[in-house]
């Protein structure tokens, strides 16, 4: 989904519409963004920006807080819809997920096709504007799913997938942050064709368990399964403080307290 949350507070609130749009904390508190438009996007600001360094970049910006039952609503309605062409859908957040189609008749079983329709019916049925991408498997359909927001469809096909993977910027991999990325640029690994020329017992050597996957990333090939049913693996939550916090002891006195 594009823009999710702020996307749901402009279609419930017109006066939002075609307007700088940020859903988090208020300007003057230590907030985050959480989402924002792509009005607000224009003026550089991202989510989980400070509210403050985001008021600063856009003023004007209209600031509300969340409504995550709102979000959660619109997030159950699409994934209804999901589930009349997937014969697995493995959500990954409120407004993501993977879709396998592999076994849809619908189209002609044609996933482009079908993502198509997904689209227009999630535009009729919510509202809200979504964004496809189609390929053989999680890894590429993840990128491709980020390659032509907002309103988007981006296909990547078997014969196209190690090309498209081999010119494809490092920082653009699914899973990897600016920290890796910038350890990888120290290598000499600029794009998927520099990580492809590295073996996976010198990947192993620099990146502990991670080899395998950059590996057989740099050649395209993803195995992972789409799963409806996930195990969860962690349980986190957050606290923002009013001031800066350096001592190390009053910092010690909050996680009882936060996660007894």
């Amino acid at each position: 989904m594009d823009a999710f949350f702020a996307s749901v507070e402009q279609r419930d609130h017109p006066e939002y519409r075609n307007k700088p749009l940020i859903v988090g904390g208020l300007p003057d508190s230590r907030g985050v963004v959480a989402a924002c438009s792509y009005e607000a996007r224009k003026f550089g600001i991202r989510s989980a920006m400070s509210c403050a360094m985001a008021y600063r970049k856009c003023p004007q910006a209209i600031f509300v807080p969340p409504r995550f039952e709102a979000y959660r609503q619109a997030s159950e309605k699409i994934r209804e819809i999901f589930w009349r062409y997937g014969s697995q859908v493995e959500p990954l957040s409120l407004d993501e997920a993977f879709i396998n189609v592999t076994y849809t008749a619908a189209f002609g079983g044609s996933a482009t096709l079908i993502a198509k329709a997904i689209k227009r019916e999630i535009l009729a049925e919510t509202g809200l504007i979504a964004s496809a991408g189609v390929s053989y498997n999680k890894f590429l359909a993840k990128i491709a799913s980020d390659m032509d927001k907002p309103d988007g469809l981006f296909v990547i096909t078997p014969d196209q997938g190690e090309a498209f993977v081999a010119a494809l910027p490092i920082g653009r991999f699914h899973g990897i942050g600016p920290a890796t990325e910038a350890r990888m640029h120290q290598l000499g690994i600029f794009n998927g064709n520099d990580l492809k020329a590295w073996s996976e017992a010198a990947l192993q050597d620099k990146f502990g368990k991670s080899a395998g996957y950059f590996y057989q990333a740099a050649r395209g090939v993803d195995l992972r399964e789409v799963r409806s049913h996930r195990e969860r693996k962690s349980l986190g939550k957050e606290m923002t403080f009013m001031h800066d916090i350096t001592d190390e002891s009053v910092l010690m006195e909050h996680p009882r307290q936060i996660c007894p």
